[in-house]
Formats: C-alpha cells, sequence, structure tokens
C-alpha cells in the first residue's frame, strides 16, 4: 500500500481525466461489424494522441493495449479479427500512464439492441460499482466495499466472480491491498486518506464460477453465462472519496 499526495493525486486525476475520454470514444465506437482488433487500434491511438503511455501493453507479456471481452468472457481477453454482432456485448477494460502514474477504468457496452436480460444486467453490474464506491472512505474497510457490491448483485440474483479482485494502484498498475468484490463488512484492511484503488465488479448472470486460459488469458464463466465488468479507479480523501475516473 503506498499512500499519495495531494499532488500525487492530482496527476493521477489528470490521467482519470485522459482515460475517461478514450473509453467515452471507444463507446461510441462499439457497433455491429467493428472488430475488437479496431477497438485496440483506436485505443492505443488516442491514448498517444494525449501525450500519455499505454498501461497494459506489455504488462506481464500481456500483447495489447486494451482488454476486449465478449458475452460470456469476463476479462482479459485479446483484441482479435472477430467481428461484433448486434446483440452482443463487450467489456473494455483499459489503463494508461501519464507523468509515470496509472489510471484504470472499464466499461461493457452492448453492441446495437441487446436483450433485455442483457441490459438489466449491464445497469445492476455498474449499479453494484457504486454501491462499493459509496463504502469508500477513510476508516471504512475492504470489507465494506466487498460486501455492498456482493449485496447488490446477489439480491438481483447474479454472481459475483471471486477469483478476480479489484486492487490498488499508482506508480504500479497493481499494487496492495487487493479489493475483492465480496466480503463482509468492517473485515479486511482499514482504508486511509492518501490511498488510490481501482473497485471492478465482475458480475455473471449465472454461477460465479469461471475457466481461466492460462496461454491466452482469457477469463469465461463456466456455465456459459454472460458477465459485466465496470471499473472505476479511486482516491480515498480526507472526506470520503474522488472517482478519478469518472
Amino acid at each position: 500500500m503506498m499512500i499519495k499526495s495531494e499532488q500525487e493525486i492530482s496527476i493521477m486525476a489528470e490521467a482519470g481525466k485522459k482515460l475517461k475520454f478514450v473509453l467515452t470514444e471507444l463507446r461510441k465506437a462499439v457497433k455491429p461489424g467493428i472488430t475488437t482488433l479496431d477497438l485496440n487500434t483506436l485505443a492505443e491511438r488516442l491514448i498517444i494522441e494525449q501525450g500519455a503511455k499505454v498501461s497494459f501493453k506489455g504488462y506481464q507479456g500481456y500483447p495489447f493495449t486494451l482488454c476486449t471481452s465478449v458475452n460470456e468472457e469476463v476479462v482479459h481477453t485479446f483484441p482479435s479479427d472477430r467481428i461484433l454482432e448486434e446483440g452482443d456485448i463487450i467489456s473494455l477494460d483499459l489503463g494508461l500512464i501519464w507523468q509515470g502514474w496509472q489510471s484504470d477504468s472499464a466499461i461493457t457496452v452492448g453492441v446495437g439492441k441487446i436483450a433485455e436480460e442483457a441490459e438489466r444486467l449491464l445497469r445492476i453490474t455498474e449499479e453494484s460499482l457504486w454501491k462499493g464506491i459509496a463504502q469508500v472512505k477513510p476508516g471504512n474497510t475492504v470489507g465494506d466495499i466487498g460486501a455492498a457490491v456482493q449485496e447488490h448483485a446477489e439480491k438481483a440474483g447474479y454472481g459475483v466472480v471471486r477469483a478476480l479482485t479489484g486492487h490498488g494502484i499508482g506508480t504500479k498498475l497493481h499494487e496492495p491491498p487487493a479489493i475483492p468484490n465480496f466480503g463482509k463488512k468492517h473485515k479486511g484492511m482499514s482504508l486511509q486518506e492518501g490511498m488510490v484503488i481501482a473497485v471492478e465488479p465482475m458480475i455473471t448472470m449465472g454461477h460465479y464460477n469461471v475457466d481461466i486460459d492460462p496461454k491466452h488469458w482469457t477469463v469465461k464463466t463456466k456455465d456459459g453465462s454472460l458477465a459485466a465488468h465496470f471499473e472505476h479507479t479511486i482516491a480515498i480523501i480526507k472526506n470520503g472519496h474522488k472517482v478519478l475516473t469518472a
């Protein structure tokens, strides 16, 4: 865990603003007929045009700028020649580096018109993220965040992925502590002013068990059900929190 100064958080907020711009443009670009590799190319160009550096490419061997996970794919899917089709949903997970500081965010987007049940999954997953973020303040715990996410998602009848978590973030993409999307209130590490964390619910329409491809990184739902993923980078400040990527 690394405590950041106000000035460092200010730089991370600039990084977050740049990342939000890129994800907003990617959201506009998602439509039937585009390939996931097209989206990766756009993401990389937009990051570089802002004077920032790509974060994911080369990280632990990951070969692309963007993660493009479609339908039952939860996270970490390589961009490819896959053509998006009407009714698909796609998670766009992206990071960038600005003046040495990282920012990390994700959205899940429908491709054209999507089914009502898919719309509901996206809505509940994003709501779960904000339920977790509401617990981010000095004196609360990592468990308070996870419990809030889990309660909202499971109340809707969905699974909360256990195999992956959110994380601290700073000059490195992943720093302690881990931020699970499940847990018990008042348990786990206490949150302190100056911490910066990434909260990222990964919610499934079915069971929370996943399969992880050791060669190609992709994490999929074991039962083939749809999955959604939303993420923000958040700084813990004196009176609560500041969402750096919103």
